[in-house]
């Protein structure tokens, strides 16, 4: 018997982003998920779109705009009792392949329950062209990458191994692990909070898995409006910066 998993969606004005990724998500071959949009006090009508034509999505509207880490931590809040649940995280500008609920849960299987796991992520604009294929961390040289970035599909992308990190677009876990690390550190604001997350993971023996089978595409930073904007390149440095006196200088 498949364990059910709940995917979590946080959404802060992306309407028009949301809805292809929906379509994409409630497309999944899988037979036990559940579907919760997390709205950050989005002022697009989102939350009308949702109710009208997605009934089967639940949603979660909150009061206002509470970050990356703030949002998702107030719906663990929630979660506290329910350690046995898997819970899926994924940015609302992504689109996900049918079998990545099925990918995971083989990972889980495979690799064991108390992990973190992070899928093979494309472009959506390029999509045979890799945005992730883990994450490394180097906190000596303040280096934070991705691997595979901007690289076609290899076959050295088409093999699961341990990595320093899950990007938070989209990291599969269940709610033991979450509750264990008692959610994102919210002195994170949209950079660094997936990477804090998985070192302290680490420091308690969780892993972080990449998983290849799990593949979705990403319209990267469309939330801030392209790959280099000064404005993601200043909460980037931001986040590092956080992650160096956090881990490295303490």
């Amino acid at each position: 018997m498949k364990p059910h998993i709940k995917i979590l969606i946080l959404n802060w004005n992306g309407k028009d982003l949301l809805k292809p990724c929906l379509d994409s998500v409630l497309a999944i071959n899988y037979p036990d998920y559940s579907v919760l949009v997390i709205d950050n006090g989005s002022s697009d009508s989102s939350i009308e779109m949702l109710s009208k034509y997605y009934p089967r999505v639940e949603i979660m509207a909150l009061n206002r705009n509470y970050g990356f880490s703030g949002g998702y931590n107030q719906y663990f809040n929630q979660l506290k009792e329910e350690s046995s649940d898997y819970i899926m995280l994924l940015n609302n500008d992504t689109e996900v392949d049918s079998d990545i609920l099925s990918s995971f849960n083989d990972a889980r299987e495979k690799f064991g329950t108390k992990h973190l796991y992070g899928g093979k992520i494309y472009y959506h604009d390029d999509p045979e062209r890799i945005w992730y294929a883990g994450g490394e961390v180097n906190l000596k040289w303040g280096r934070i990458t991705h691997r595979g970035i901007r690289k076609p599909d290899l076959n050295e992308f088409s093999v699961p191994c341990l990595i320093d990190y899950v990007t938070g677009c989209c990291l599969f876990t269940s709610m033991e692990v979450i509750n264990q690390l008692n959610g994102f550190d919210e002195r994170f604001n949209m950079y660094g909070e997936d990477v804090d997350l998985c070192l302290r993971a680490k420091a308690e023996d969780i892993n972080c898995y990449y998983c290849p089978d799990a593949k979705l595409w990403h319209h990267v930073s469309a939330s801030l409006g392209g790959a280099f904007t000064i404005k993601k390149l200043s909460k980037k440095m931001i986040g590092i910066g956080r992650l160096l006196i956090k881990h490295y200088l303490k």
